[in-house]
């Protein structure tokens, strides 16, 4: 496996279409392809975390999918120190009427980023701001 460089990407769309062509040229094989449905969690997860990074983060300052035996991990970097609030419950969704206020914190991304993905990190980086990494099965269907 060659060693890629890290995407220079600059929008969602960019990002979607590097994350999918590492899946494609670096972690599947003529034995193993990821299903349709992985491949859309995928795309899903890393938009959510690329508008992210750009609207609440500061901007998006790096990007870098790497193949693990199970998915990919997918790390996004901002120029914000600021951690993105918990869930009370892993895969909630915000209740009632409040998601609809865009003034309000919070919305539908980051829940869903917590249903879809896997070992969700956040870390602060040396440098200022933060990574965000998150793991993407891509072995086997998702569980409900």
């Amino acid at each position: 496996m060659r060693e890629r460089p890290r995407a220079a990407v600059a929008s969602a769309a960019a990002a979607r279409a590097y994350a999918v062509s590492v899946v494609r040229d670096e972690w599947e094989t003529p034995f193993r392809r990821a299903p349709e449905g992985a491949l859309v969690d995928l795309r899903l997860v890393v938009s959510e975390l690329v508008s992210n990074a750009v609207r609440h983060g500061g901007g998006l300052t790096g990007f870098e999918v790497r193949p693990e035996a199970v998915g990919v991990r997918v790390f996004v970097h901002d120029a914000s120190a600021r951690v993105p609030k918990a869930l009370s419950a892993p895969g909630g969704f915000p209740e009632g009427d409040e998601h609809l206020d865009r003034t309000a914190p919070g919305g539908y991304g980051w829940p869903l980023i917590h249903r879809l993905a896997r070992d969700i990190r956040v870390d602060r980086l040396p440098e200022g701001g933060k990574a965000v990494s998150v793991l993407i099965p891509l072995t086997s269907p998702r569980e409900d």
